[in-house]
């Protein structure tokens, strides 16, 4: 992480709400932290202000902060970044501080925070705090709350954080190509008991979307719903960070959406409860037991269960296509059909030509030149071979004595001996459909009732 110490040369005045900032108060704004690793950052222990239990964010950070006569200020920067979505591709997006999503916040209830956003970005932007509780005047949308945020302009936003919970933070200013571009972040309060809803995990990141054509770097901004890469905090499997955690931890994932559609996030192995929303905690008494819970369009979800299961246990979105990197969607299916023939008359006029999907879509095992800048449709390598997943993948990591505050990558899960299906050699029964079986001469099959009826 580096920092800008003197990013605001040049900036021109600024601007606080819809009051100028001189130029003695320009100089007293804190620094604006930078991050470009797409790598999960650890923990950002609080260094001041109120105690709390830091989160991770999955392939992200927290922002650092400065205490100024008891107020906690940050500094946020819109701006073009260069994201990785995963090795062997990057994106041209805008986030804030090098990075998108960007930074995520991290305060405590009834902390007063002071937020300066710079604008680097070549049109005027805002930021709505999505799901607090503020002063009308700081709510952030563009025209209703305040003027718009001018290219080379310093916006302030001042409020309490009033409620413990789970939000976040993007554009209401040319939504649909700012959010599209990646523009949103995610922000926690955390309770004032440290004690208070306490785990010994907690993740944090954002369902995020775009559509990137095989060879480009920038996403179509005017896309509805057919995007091809479907993220985690602007990553896609295989380049997503596994959530490592320990034996025995209580882990509590927080997700928001900020997709053009809902995705059910399942989890493989462990039973959870929904134990929070954007509107806060859910009480016990009406929480219940899932494996899937479907985070809808601009909601926030937190998940909480005992981690009591070891190996490596699948995290996904559900929704088939999203666990896909870049794909045509075009294609017909060809399971069944014959290409002995035409495969050989293809490939004299398209050496590199591949028969594909005559048996499924298993894509295993091909390595098909790509374009530029692209990933492959399935991908990602596990102890026993292509996990031919791509998008909202990832895995969570269950292990025995894995430090406190250990996040490493601890490799693949060694399994004890007899635990692995595996295939069997034994004698297989009789096939099912005996000679005895067959239908009598003169039956008739009747479709309907799904049984076999003899007519004489």
């Amino acid at each position: 992480m580096t920092s800008r110490r003197s990013f605001l040369g040049g900036a021109g005045a600024a601007m606080v709400g819809a009051s100028l900032l001189s130029k003695a108060g320009a100089a007293t704004l804190p620094e604006a932290p930078l991050q470009s690793s797409p790598n999960t950052m650890p923990p950002l222990s609080p260094p001041n202000g109120r105690p709390y239990n830091p989160v991770v964010t999955l392939n992200g950070w927290s922002l650092p902060w400065r205490m100024k006569d008891g107020v906690k200020e940050f500094h946020l920067v819109a701006e073009p970044v260069v994201r990785e979505l995963a090795p062997g591709m990057k994106a041209n997006l805008w986030g804030y501080n090098g990075q998108s999503p960007g930074p995520t916040i991290e305060v405590v209830e009834g902390d007063r925070v002071r937020i300066f956003v710079t604008n680097k970005l070549p049109e005027q932007t805002s930021v709505h705090w999505h799901g607090q509780m503020l002063p009308n005047g700081m709510d952030g949308v563009t025209g209703l709350n305040q003027p718009g945020i001018a290219p080379g302009k310093t916006f302030v936003y001042d409020f309490v954080a009033r409620h413990a919970g789970t939000f976040m933070y993007h554009p209401h200013a040319d939504e649909m190509a700012q959010m599209a571009m990646g523009m949103m972040g995610f922000w926690v309060t955390h309770p004032k008991n440290p004690a208070q809803h306490a785990v010994e995990r907690d993740f944090v990141f954002l369902l995020n979307a775009y559509d990137i054509e095989p060879g480009s770097y920038t996403p179509k901004i005017n896309t509805m719903l057919d995007f091809n890469l479907w993220n985690f905090n602007s990553r896609v499997f295989p380049g997503i960070d596994p959530m490592v955690v320990r034996q025995g931890d209580r882990v509590r994932i927080r997700a928001g959406n900020l997709t053009m559609t809902n995705h059910p996030i399942h989890l493989h192995g462990h039973r959870f409860e929904v134990t929070g929303t954007d509107g806060g905690w859910i009480p016990r008494s009406a929480r219940w037991p899932e494996v899937t819970t479907d985070i809808a369009v601009g909601q926030m979800r937190a998940i909480e269960f005992i981690a009591d299961a070891p190996g490596d246990w699948a995290f996904h979105c559900h929704k088939s296509h999203h666990t896909m990197n870049a794909m045509g969607h075009a294609v017909p299916t060809m399971i069944g059909v014959d290409h002995r023939g035409v495969a050989s008359k293809i490939n004299r006029l398209v050496p590199d030509y591949m028969v594909m999907g005559d048996k499924g879509g298993s894509m295993g095992g091909m390595e098909m030149p790509l374009p530029e800048n692209t990933l492959p449709m399935m991908t990602g390598e596990g102890p026993f071979g292509g996990i031919e997943m791509g998008g909202m993948f990832t895995t969570l990591k269950v292990r025995q004595g894995q430090a406190r505050n250990d996040y490493k990558d601890p490799g693949w899960y060694r399994h004890p001996a007899g635990s692995v299906a595996s295939e069997w050699t034994g004698a297989l029964p009789a096939s099912p459909r005996a000679a005895s079986d067959a239908p009598k001469q003169g039956a008739t099959v009747d479709v309907k009732r799904h049984g076999r009826h003899d007519h004489k």
